[in-house]
């Protein structure tokens, strides 16, 4: 009997006591909850890092492989290819950022294809026209060829047309009325044909008239072959002897 008294059950109310919910609390308590805080926070920053160089690396692209350059042969010959089916004269940048290849070399090769083309006396020759690159027959074949593509056909400009059309490629900008007056007759029906087939253009207004003023266009220059109006033959050795007594007489 003695040894189931209050000694006895004693022990089991200290184990189970105060001490021992205090124990029971300290080890399940507050502390191991903000240890498990203080792992889920570290854990968490710790992911953040990786997040925020794996968001870096997507963000940075892969710098695009240069082209492979070209050997002179293929570059001559994508050259070539190019022009063969180039319906206008194309510049050096846009055929070196077709090839990507860099436009210091595609310069020098087209003087060269130029000159191996003069060289070997081929029937057409490859210029420079309106600011680019062209292939075109040569002018002493010109009658041939004239004959193949304007056979039974009526596009040539009519005298009046190419007269006006010389006024304003020698005098540009120039107004109407002094197109007119250099002609003699009213050219208005002639300049709305020159305009309608794009060979010239309007380029603004006159300051003290107001009327408008008229320029060739990069279509005149194609045409013709040039690459500037500066390349325009001289009018002198075309003009009568006797041009400024007829200027004179005509005041």
């Amino acid at each position: 009997m003695r040894s189931a008294g209050p000694e006895l059950g004693a022990v089991p109310e200290h184990t189970a006591g105060p001490d021992s919910g205090a124990v029971t609390e300290h080890t399940a308590g507050p502390e191991l909850g903000a240890g498990t805080e203080g792992a889920a926070g570290e854990s968490g920053g710790a992911g953040d890092v990786p997040q925020r160089r794996l968001a870096g690396r997507r963000r940075a692209t892969a710098a695009p492989e240069p082209a492979p350059e070209l050997s002179d042969a293929e570059l001559r010959g994508a050259l070539e290819a190019i022009l063969l089916v180039v319906d206008e004269p194309v510049s050096e940048l846009v055929l070196a950022q077709v090839l990507e290849q860099p436009a210091e070399r595609v310069g020098p090769m087209l003087d060269e294809i130029a000159a191996g083309y003069t060289a070997a006396g081929h029937g057409f020759e490859l210029r420079r026209a309106a600011g680019g690159w062209r292939l075109y027959t040569r002018p002493e074949y010109a009658t041939y060829v004239e004959r193949f593509v304007l056979d039974g056909q009526s596009v040539r400009l009519t005298q009046a047309a190419l007269e006006t059309l010389a006024v304003v490629a020698y005098k540009q900008p120039v107004t109407r009325s002094r197109i007119s007056a250099i002609r003699g007759v009213n050219c208005d029906g002639v300049i709305r044909t020159l305009v309608t087939r794009g060979l010239i253009e309007e380029c603004g207004t006159e300051t003290d008239s107001g009327a408008f003023l008229y320029r060739t266009t990069t279509l005149f220059l194609e045409k013709l072959g040039l690459n500037t109006v500066d390349e325009l033959p001289p009018l002198a050795p075309f003009l009568p002897d006797d041009v400024e007594e007829l200027a004179d007489a005509t005041r």
